[in-house]
């Protein structure tokens, strides 16, 4: 149980993967702006996360390895993550319309989103068993929305400064993203 707990930890603040992976930074800038965006991308991205290792770690366990496959992870595990994506978004869509309403384009977007992709990787690296791989999925969608959600805070308050024209948009928030990456860096020693 300890080492579940260590692996969801380490995973959501540890091994960020947007602040020490670098894994899902396009939607780590570009949804960050508003509150509510940040929060929805988030959900949406733990919810792609765990379901995609749910699947990806079977197929590669008793599939790919059995046969021989193993080269073919990456083809395999981006038809397989688009597939959940569009299954998804078809079941929340018909289920619940105000949910898939407040998603809107965010949904499809995880299905270009590199975190996804990379926590199947690193599952399969790091020799998780199925039930820690679906703990590293949780952790790694926590730790991603935590982020999201940390930044678009900081963005909203600085939407109400007046830094200097040079460090206006963009540029602050790369500097708010190294001090947020430093932050997360002091949880190096704890794990």
């Amino acid at each position: 149980m300890s080492n579940l707990i260590a692996i969801f930890f380490g995973m959501a603040l540890v091994n960020n993967l947007v602040l020490v992976k670098f894994l899902g930074l396009c939607p780590f800038f570009g949804v960050s702006k508003k509150l509510g965006s940040a929060l929805s991308m988030g959900v949406a991205v733990l919810l792609v996360i765990v379901v995609a290792s749910a699947v990806t770690w079977p197929i590669f366990h008793f599939l790919l390895i059995p046969y021989g496959a193993e080269f073919m992870r990456t083809v395999i595990f981006i038809l397989v993550i688009a597939s959940l994506v569009q299954i998804i978004e078809m079941t929340i869509k018909r289920t619940n319309l105000t949910l898939y309403n407040a998603l809107g384009i965010y949904l499809p977007l995880i299905t270009t989103n590199c975190a996804v992709l990379g926590i199947t990787f690193i599952n399969i690296d790091q020799a998780y068993t199925f039930s820690e791989s679906i703990i590293a999925a949780l952790g790694a969608g926590a730790g991603f929305t935590l982020v999201l959600i940390i930044m678009s805070g900081i963005r909203e308050r600085l939407d109400m400064a007046d830094p200097p024209l040079a460090f206006k948009g963009t540029p602050i928030a790369f500097i708010t993203a190294m001090f947020l990456g430093l932050c997360f860096l002091a949880f190096t020693g704890i794990i």
